[in-house]
């Protein structure tokens, strides 16, 4: 793992930190592919319980670095094996965008500390998460409309989904900067706290978290994922089937944990 992206354990905790503060944390290809990497040890490895994303310094991610190129300073001349300059940036970035596909499908609860401005792909990176904790010093901007850019990592499909086409649709199209006050009251940031308790509270309700119900929170997770997109019948059947496989695996789990010990 690079210096760029730091892993920190805290029992059942993982907290993955973007560690670029001189830029916001601005991505790049050298933090951009950790970053996935750290996203999909995270979701694989059993111990953990829940994921922290968070940002170094005074913000949490200020979304592509275009000083130094975003994604494309890897793109080589047209070949065979890669295709062109389309092809190449869109397989780069695709495989970047992985971050938030694993952070939002991941069976365990994934946290967003948003501890400054939030921008660009850094609103995809947060809307992935299942919760997002802000200090009253985070800002929100989608910032795309300014580099005349569409949206990425995820951005325009999380926030429809969390808040709706409509105020996704002025979030994107106008551009416009939020506080924290007023992201928290549109619906942006799960709660809200002052900057220097944002770690503390966050990592409390993180840890409630891994020490929770973990097979329960895998599929309460999943019907929550499932709910966005699958119809009334099919959501009740899978509602209907997770219910029995988190009970029984919960049960299971209780009782091995609580087995008279031999002496």
């Amino acid at each position: 793992m690079t210096d760029e992206v730091l892993i920190e354990n805290q029992g059942g905790v993982r907290i993955i930190t973007l560690n670029r503060p001189d830029r916001l944390n601005a991505l790049t290809g050298s933090i951009m592919a950790p970053l996935a990497q750290a996203c999909a040890e995270a979701a694989s490895d059993g111990s953990v319980g829940c994921v922290v994303v968070a940002g170094a310094g005074r913000g949490f991610c200020a979304g592509g670095d275009l000083k130094e190129g975003g994604a494309d300073k890897a793109i080589v001349p047209p070949n065979p094996e890669t295709g062109g300059r389309a092809e190449q940036g869109f397989a780069r970035l695709r495989g970047f965008m992985e971050t938030s596909r694993l952070l939002h499908e991941m069976g365990k609860p994934t946290i967003a500390m948003i501890n400054g401005p939030v921008a660009g792909a850094g609103i995809g990176i947060a809307g992935a998460c299942d919760l997002r904790f802000a200090a009253r010093s985070a800002s929100f901007l989608t910032a795309f409309d300014r580099i005349g850019a569409g949206g990425d990592f995820g951005s325009t499909w999380f926030w429809t989904k969390i808040l709706g086409t409509g105020v996704a649709r002025e979030l994107f199209l106008l551009g416009e900067k939020l506080d924290a006050e007023e992201a928290f009251a549109k619906g942006i940031y799960t709660r809200l706290f002052d900057d220097a308790v944002l770690r503390d509270e966050t990592l409390k309700a993180a840890h409630r978290l891994a020490d929770g119900p973990r097979m329960g929170f895998r599929y309460m997770k999943q019907n929550l994922n499932n709910a966005e997109d699958w119809s009334f019948e099919a959501q009740f059947d899978a509602e209907a089937l997770n219910m029995g496989l988190s009970t029984q695996a919960s049960a299971l789990i209780w009782r091995e944990r609580n087995k008279p010990r031999e002496s």
